[in-house]
């Protein structure tokens, strides 16, 4: 309806979206999300090119975007260098730069904005994470799993001491983020086109619960734990929330997951990865979903 009424100039004597003038339309979009400022520019011209403004896609931008920039290699990873590049091309462009999959550490850790709400998420796979036992095959294995970004996961048959630890360094935008270990009960494979999983070495998780830590440099922690449950599926164990206040200066996260009761072995789990997630964006997906 929208669409018509901007594609026509004038009927008999009234204004339409399309006479609005382009400053207005930017000036709604300011209170709108990426998602709908995009379907706003399909509407008409003067949209698309209120839609394209910098002053649009500035203010959806994180205040620290030049630092992310060079993280994900503008400017040959010069924060300075890539404040240039920023400024030389459009902040839409930025954003939809800063939107990618930007890896890290040899591609160990990537770290993207959300599209729909600008979000910085931040996710550290399975060969970044420090992992007792992690060289005895006899306990644990990296395994191909294509529902992995990496395509591999670490697999565990058996052990007494459970063990997953890990840490990241960070220049997170001011907010609340919520982390999570992506875990999957049995091993996952395919047979005949079709996802399906062996449940043959699993054990040992309804006895004792697995418990989570997560302590930030500036001194934040917290801490759960909980029985794991549901084979066959992958699922986002909440560890915890933690608040950023400086997006000037790095963030050192460390996190661990542990069930280091040695009267009984545990087995058949696979760890693909600690995501961390704003918390508006942990709360809307849900703790069973994962991008």
């Amino acid at each position: 309806m929208g669409g018509a009424a901007s594609s026509t100039a004038r009927r008999g004597g009234m204004t339409t979206l399309g006479d609005l003038p382009e400053s207005c339309i930017a000036e709604v979009m300011l209170r709108l999300n990426p998602t709908e400022i995009c379907g706003m520019a399909r509407l008409s011209r003067t949209f698309r090119a209120a839609a394209s403004g910098d002053g649009v896609w500035e203010a959806k931008l994180p205040r620290n975007y030049a630092r992310l920039l060079a993280a994900a290699g503008a400017g040959g990873g010069d924060e300075q260098a890539a404040a240039l590049e920023a400024e030389a091309i459009p902040k839409k462009e930025v954003y939809a730069r800063l939107c990618r999959r930007n890896r890290l550490d040899g591609g160990t850790k990537e770290f993207w904005l959300d599209k729909a709400g600008g979000g910085t998420c931040l996710t550290i796979y399975s060969r970044a994470l420090s992992i007792t036992g992690i060289d005895d095959r006899r306990y644990w294995n990296y395994i191909p799993n294509d529902e992995s970004r990496i395509r591999s996961v670490a697999y565990l048959s058996q052990v007494w001491w459970f063990e997953v630890r890990g840490e990241a360094e960070f220049c997170f935008p001011e907010g609340t983020y919520s982390l999570f270990f992506r875990v999957h009960l049995g091993r996952p494979f395919k047979r005949l086109g079709r996802r399906v999983y062996s449940a043959e070495n699993i054990h040992g998780w309804d006895i004792k619960p697995v418990r989570f830590h997560l302590l930030t440099s500036d001194g934040q922690q917290a801490q759960s734990k909980c029985y794991l449950t549901d084979p066959g599926v992958w699922i986002n164990h909440h560890v915890g929330d933690f608040v950023v206040k400086n997006s000037n200066e790095p963030l050192n996260i460390q996190f661990e997951m542990v069930q280091i009761d040695c009267t009984h072995t545990k087995g058949g789990l696979c760890v693909d990865s600690v995501v961390v997630r704003p918390q508006y964006l942990a709360r809307k997906k849900g703790p069973r979903n994962y991008e």
